[in-house]
């Protein structure tokens, strides 16, 4: 099984702006009153601990119920025999209760849930901007009214240098009402994916910019006439996205609310009807055109793992190059022995490419976090949910057990606090196999999801491969972050106006930007196609924002 594509799940592909090179963006929405000050729970402290510190377990002085949603991965059953809920029980004294909802529709199914008051007190695998259609209607808390009652939460903010991006996700109100998973360092989780040995093959060296990468295909493709050497298998979402950076816009996942300050006029302008988007379109078009990039792969449904086609014709020599991460480095790796034998390939991950902006890439992000109900806050028992998901989402002990196990039982750590796994166990999702044949993602439930969103560099390192731990320091020593967005947060009376031009005007863009990279729609029609867009309100949408932003740049 390949392991999580680590984006959000699939969205009804016209209703939310999200994306995982969107984490930091601002939600949207928001009411006009700010916070008061803390809010007292201390009537509500059923099963909670005295004294609860950062660094601290977490265990409830009495037995609790808690409710979580929790997504369904088809490839990834939950079973009631796994540990991992087994171990929290033991270590807590909470026993979690899921919601199940399958990850082909999750988006929906948990908007549904929420809508309808129905969904459980804890709300995971929310990436920032999720929380938008819930705000105004109180239906989740706004989480910056109980942080103070979440040490481990405020205790890595600080230390890993975050307290101004959490600041960016205040709503108009002053208050953030989810709480992201923190990293300690971010770089792109999606990059250029290479086949490297073929790279070298055709004496192509690594490319660093995206002139050296088309260079490389045109080398390729004269030594494989009949490939494509460059896929997506992301419905070009994916591909555009850690584009975009280095052609000065945004694009693909990373397209937001479709704005970027223009540094000249200190005003935010639409990206879509820039010059730098209609030469990165162009860019791709002339990829396209000359047979390097395969337009199948901009076409086909992504099911959540990436077009599955991709991996197929990477194992056939039809495709070396293609958008991925680590796991999906393993995936195609994997493929490659069936069809090379091992050692007679090499994929690597490499740094998002450069491009006419520099080497430039997206700005520092979260990864994904979590919500809470509103009712939760009516629950006797909610200081000690507040402990419960503080410990559950921050605390370092409790992410080294969700991503590994038990100390002892399945992995062990040297002096230097390297994790390796014991005999008996394999994390086949990773390619890290032993003596044994207990998986302990698969048989255990350790290595999902839940594992993701908040970890230290140490942590994240100690499952990737050398190569994708070689990756996090080139992104990191190579790469310039971009300055997060601007956040320009509406208040509840704009956000119909706002809703009702933002997305029939993402609709035209998306529909046109994959027909001008297809060549469905020449290139010549490009002042034709903003045209379009200014019919469509696009100036009262961007005076729109641009309004929220100078007012909330007022406030802070």
């Amino acid at each position: 099984m390949a392991p999580f594509t680590f984006k959000n799940p699939p969205v009804s592909r016209r209703a939310f702006v999200t994306g995982i090179a969107a984490a930091g963006l601002v939600a949207l929405v928001g009411c006009s009153k700010k916070s008061e000050g803390p809010v007292d729970i201390s009537a509500q402290s059923v099963g909670a601990m005295e004294g609860f510190e950062a660094d601290m377990q977490f265990k409830a002085t009495e037995p609790l119920d808690l409710s979580i949603l929790w997504t369904d991965w088809p490839e990834l059953p939950v079973k009631d025999s796994w540990e991992v809920f087994k171990e929290i029980k033991a270590r807590t004294n909470v026993n979690l209760e899921l919601t199940h909802m399958p990850f082909s529709d999750a988006v929906e199914k948990r908007s549904l849930l929420i809508s309808a008051g129905d969904a459980p007190s804890i709300i995971p695998l929310i990436y920032t901007g999720d929380e938008k259609p819930f705000v105004s209607s109180g239906a989740v808390l706004p989480m910056s009214d109980y942080v103070e009652h979440m040490p481990n939460f405020r205790k890595y903010v600080k230390e890993w240098d975050l307290e101004a991006m959490i600041d960016n996700l205040r709503q108009a109100d002053g208050k953030y009402y989810m709480l992201p998973g923190l990293q300690e360092v971010s770089v792109p989780v999606f990059s250029l994916m290479i086949r490297k040995d073929v790279f070298e093959e055709v004496g192509a060296a690594i490319p660093n910019t995206w002139d050296e990468v088309r260079d490389s295909l045109v080398k390729i493709k004269a030594k494989y006439p009949d490939s494509y050497p460059l896929a997506d298998g992301f419905e070009g979402q994916s591909l555009l996205n850690y584009a975009a950076r280095s052609f000065g816009t945004q694009a693909g996942w990373g397209f937001g609310t479709g704005t970027i300050m223009d540094e000249e006029s200190k005003k935010l302008k639409y990206v879509a009807t820039s010059k730098e988007y209609k030469d990165l379109v162009t860019f791709f078009h002339g990829l396209v055109k000359d047979g390097l990039l395969d337009p199948e792969s901009l076409t086909a449904a992504d099911a959540g793992g990436g077009n599955a086609s991709i991996s197929e014709k990477f194992a056939s020599n039809k495709i070396f190059a293609a958008s991925g991460n680590t796991g999906t480095v393993i995936e195609y790796s994997t493929a490659l022995d069936k069809t090379l034998g091992k050692g007679a390939h090499e994929v690597i991950l490499i740094a998002p490419p450069g491009g006419p902006a520099g080497n430039i890439i997206g700005p520092r992000n979260f990864w994904h976090g979590f919500m809470l109900s509103s009712k939760a806050k009516d629950q006797p028992n909610f200081q000690a949910l507040l402990q419960f998901v503080d410990w559950y989402f921050y605390n370092p002990d409790a992410r080294e057990l969700l991503r590994w196990g038990v100390e002892g039982k399945q992995y062990t750590k040297d002096a230097t606090g390297a994790i390796k796994l014991k005999d008996g166990f394999s994390l086949d999702a990773w390619n890290l196999t032993s003596k044994g044949a207990v998986d302990i993602q698969k048989d255990l439930g350790y290595s999902t999801f839940a594992s993701e969103g908040t970890e230290s560099r140490k942590l994240k390192e100690s499952y990737s491969p050398k190569d994708a731990v070689a990756y996090i320091e080139s992104v990191l020593t190579t790469r310039t972050f971009r300055a997060p967005d601007a956040p320009a947060p509406l208040e509840e009376a704009e956000l119909e106006q706002s809703s009702l031009i933002a997305t029939p005007l993402k609709d035209t863009v998306d529909t046109n930007t994959l027909k001008f990279v297809l060549g469905e729609r020449d290139l010549s029609e490009w002042d034709k196609f903003v045209t379009e867009l200014e019919g469509q309100g696009l100036a009262s949408y961007v005076d729109l924002l641009d309004t929220a932003h100078e007012r909330f740049a007022d406030k802070t």
